[in-house]
């Protein structure tokens, strides 16, 4: 067995270990047999935990087939891993071109999905515009991030979306921890791993305080860093102000900032003409979902030269002079140059995604061509799976305490 197929197995059993709800979720599938005969077709980051959620379905009896959801944050030991080794078709490289990333999800799409599970929409999107025959056989879909479920919502206030989608994101147990600690830490597992430099002492700005937002600054708090918040919704701004952060403008950020990240799930967060008061330096990193969160054709229409001056860091030469460093070609940071979302953080989030699918086939009949959120009792069994796995036990309402919370006439 050669080194790089041992490695993705090594890392698959790994994360196995290591996620617990989803064993359980994916033990009561099988029993069931809700997913027996199901196509599901995926697209989302390939790696190890990844390849679990999609071993666990194939297990329940699902075919599945997976494909990347971003060029470069495939791990080719797992992919190879999952294709050699467990049977699962995988269709991913890290470094694909922008041709063979759609031409493997164009694979995935020739297993003709019943279920879509996907982080940023492109499947649902290539469905939905080149192989809209293949419609009719779709009972459902699965959305991972902020930005899919923003282009979702989009399709439908406009009448395009066509079958029914659950808004993974929105579930009290992804967000409140796979965007916000597990976010927090595997940007700066990126960004460390890409550059080797000190957090402690720097400035720091986050673009964008929604959840993953609040995770990357508290990290950066904690390090030790001085961190500043630019944002455009004022409640979001009041907030990152009463948590201790600066707040201002990007145009101010700029010239002060040693790290820049954007989360924003926009585009052109960091603009051509921020480049000419940015401070000499300035590292340039993004965790949304899209590549366009920093402008690179601001950057290359500034730049006098481009270098690559270590494995994940491009230097940018400006025209005035300064110096500015892009990690990971501006796409996910924790991906593209870290090993994304630490395991258990992935646990739950995957837990949300695998019990959402058997949802899609066993209320079928229910769902509209819609954008749904998770539903409540789904984030209450993973927390309370999530908590059985961590050796937690926590009070219960006793039957006095629960009158007195539904009588409105007993007062103190």
């Amino acid at each position: 067995m050669d080194g790089i197929l041992r490695k993705g197995i090594n890392r698959l059993e790994w994360a196995r270990t290591h996620m617990d709800v989803l064993r359980q979720i994916g033990k009561s599938m099988k029993d069931n047999g809700a997913l027996e005969g199901k196509r599901i077709g995926m697209a989302l980051h390939v790696e190890a935990k990844t390849g679990i959620l999609a071993l666990t379905l194939q297990d329940a009896g699902a075919k599945v087939r997976l494909a990347s959801c971003n060029p470069l944050s495939t791990d080719d030991s797992v992919a190879q891993a999952l294709n050699s080794e467990y049977g699962l078709e995988t269709y991913a490289k890290k470094g694909e071109s922008r041709d063979e990333y759609y031409s493997n999800i164009e694979s995935v799409i020739k297993l003709k999905p019943e279920i879509t599970v996907d982080d940023g929409g492109d499947l649902v999107l290539m469905l939905h515009t080149k192989h809209r025959d293949l419609l009719p056989h779709v009972i459902g879909g699965n959305e991972e991030t902020t930005t899919g479920i923003i282009r979702l919502k989009a399709m439908e206030a406009e009448g395009k979306l066509e079958y029914p989608v659950f808004a993974v994101n929105n579930a009290k147990m992804k967000h409140l921890f796979d965007n916000r600690y597990g976010t927090g830490q595997s940007t700066f597992d990126g960004i460390l791993t890409a550059t080797n430099l000190t957090i402690a002492g720097c400035v720091f700005v986050v673009a964008g305080y929604g959840w993953c937002g609040r995770g990357i600054a508290a990290r950066a708090h904690g390090m030790g860093a001085n961190v500043i918040v630019t944002e455009i919704d004022p409640v979001k701004a009041v907030e990152a102000r009463m948590d201790g952060f600066r707040v201002m403008p990007m145009a101010e950020a700029v010239g002060e900032a040693d790290f820049i990240v954007s989360v924003t799930g926009c585009k052109d967060i960091v603009r051509k003409e921020h480049l000419e008061n940015i401070k000499d330096g300035c590292v340039l990193a993004n965790s949304g979902h899209f590549d366009n969160e920093i402008c690179k054709t601001g950057l290359d229409e500034t730049a006098e030269s481009k270098t690559r001056v270590r494995e994940y860091v491009e230097e940018y030469r400006l025209n005035n002079g300064k110096r500015v460093y892009l990690l990971g070609e501006g796409r996910l940071v924790n991906l593209a140059v870290g090993q994304g979302h630490p395991v258990e953080i992935m646990d739950m989030s995957f837990a949300i995604q695998a019990g959402c699918a058997e949802r899609l086939v066993t209320h079928r009949e229910e769902l509209k061509p819609k954008v749904y959120d998770v539903p409540p009792e789904m984030d209450e069994l993973v927390a309370r799976l999530k908590l059985k796995a961590m050796g937690v036990t926590i009070d219960s309402l006793s039957d006095v305490q629960k009158a007195y919370l539904c009588d409105w006439k007993e007062g103190t």
